[in-house]
């Protein structure tokens, strides 16, 4: 701010000091969190949502974008950046808090953009329908709705145009897909809207499962872009862009993993510009990219029963390594196994043992009889080293110990061996 302060504003470049105050509102978004996040997209969503949207309009003289919970207004300014003729855009936005619409009357005076070429209004979008009297459908749509808000969903929304052709309305208290049928509703037939929302609208039944499904067999969902978690000021949830077409030739959809492609920041992860153009490659080429991306045809959905949760077609699932026993077993530092029983325990050898997964998924210990035979032969190693247990009274004298019964000496056999204090099995560990 001090910096700002000694600027000439009067003879600065408006875009400067757009770019400033953009600036300042991302630092406040970032500092104060969740209260930031109702009015402020981060510029790396922002960029992805502009890019999609704008894709093959770019030399449109007289674009129109839309926004209708428009915060800040940096959203709907980010499409001058991507345009040929940027001095002809037509911005039009609606925004419910009073003072965050003041924020982007402020945004759009310091960008510079004219007051004939911006259309903004303080008001309810899903309530009171906007703009209705004037240009009402719009080459892009761009939308950062608050996720799983309430709204009334009263009876009368039924005769309302933008949901009348679905039959159902969304949940009370999941407003996700009215913001996205007001969005859909408003859109150029050769238009492309791009929403940001949570992952449940992929894959939600009752009225949510039927309104997918509509929108599905109607080929109006274009694309669907996983992103990754906790990219957001309001919330750490993973969300997703659901990309719209109006009308177009075809019904699949084109569903992009995006989670992983991102750099963990101290706050909140983020999307360098590497990672954005990664993703809007993915998305220009249309293809199926294993781990990456799956090009579903209707078919393919319809199976899925009309579930567009993301790791249903893009499997990104990495194989564990296979663990070879054999060479841990004779790795040197590992030259003894221990055999325990009943709070005793010695020392083997590995290099004379095999491990065998048993039924259970344990280890079991086979050792030759061979070398059993050898070790019950010397009289010092058949004296077991006891572990510690807590003191006990002094047993009565024990008779002098049985001699052992000699052992095969020849095969393999699991170890159960007989010693003074009593048979095993022996467990390893």
């Amino acid at each position: 701010i001090k910096e700002i302060d000694k600027a000439d504003l009067l003879n600065s470049d408006a875009e400067i000091l757009g770019n400033a105050y953009e600036y300042l509102i991302g630092q406040f978004a970032s500092e104060t969190g969740k209260k930031a996040g109702e009015f402020y997209t981060p510029q790396a969503v922002s960029k992805i949502l502009t890019k999609i949207a704008i894709d093959g309009q770019e030399e449109k003289k007289g674009l129109s974008v839309y926004d209708p919970c428009m915060g800040s207004g940096s959203l709907l300014l980010n499409a001058k950046k991507y345009v040929k003729y940027p001095e002809y855009i037509r911005y039009y936005g609606q925004e419910l808090n009073t003072s965050t619409y003041n924020l982007a009357r402020m945004n759009m005076f310091l960008h510079g953009i004219v007051a004939e070429n911006q259309k903004l209004r303080n008001g309810d979008t899903l309530d009171g329908d906007w703009p209705t009297g004037e240009e009402t459908d719009f080459n892009m749509v761009l939308m950062n709705p608050p996720y799983s808000a309430k709204w009334s969903a009263a009876a009368g929304f039924l005769q309302d145009e933008r949901f009348s052709d679905y039959g159902v309305l969304a949940p009370k208290s999941k407003a996700d897909y009215a913001f996205l049928l007001h969005g859909l509703y408003h859109l150029k037939n050769n238009g492309t809207m791009a929403i940001v929302l949570p992952h449940g609208v992929l894959f939600r039944g009752a009225a949510e499962g039927k309104i997918r499904e509509k929108l599905l067999r109607s080929g109006n969902i274009y694309a669907v872009i996983g992103l990754p978690a906790n990219l957001f000021y309001n919330t750490s949830i993973p969300t997703c862009i659901i990309v719209l077409k109006k009308h177009r030739d075809g019904r699949d959809v084109l569903f992009i993993d995006a989670s992983k492609k991102f750099n963990k920041g101290k706050k909140q992860n983020e999307m360098t510009d590497e990672h954005i153009e990664a993703v809007m490659d993915l998305y220009s080429k249309r293809e199926t990219v294993e781990k990456e991306s799956f090009l579903a045809s209707f078919e393919d959905i319809e199976k899925n029963d009309f579930n567009l949760n993301i790791p249903r077609y893009v499997d990104t699932f990495e194989k564990e390594p296979e663990i070879d026993l054999n060479e841990i077993i004779n790795k040197e530092a590992l030259s003894n196994f221990i055999i325990t029983n009943n709070g005793n325990s010695l020392a083997w050898p590995l290099g004379q043992a095999s491990l065998l997964p048993s039924s259970y998924g344990e280890l079991t210990i086979t050792v030759p009889i061979s070398s059993v035979s050898k070790y019950l032969q010397n009289p010092t190693a058949r004296k077991l080293v006891n572990i510690p247990k807590p003191p006990e009274p002094k047993p009565e004298p024990a008779p002098a110990p049985a001699a052992p019964t000699p052992a095969p000496t020849t095969g393999n056999k699991v170890i159960a061996l007989t010693f003074d204090d009593g048979p095993g099995p022996y467990t390893a560990h």
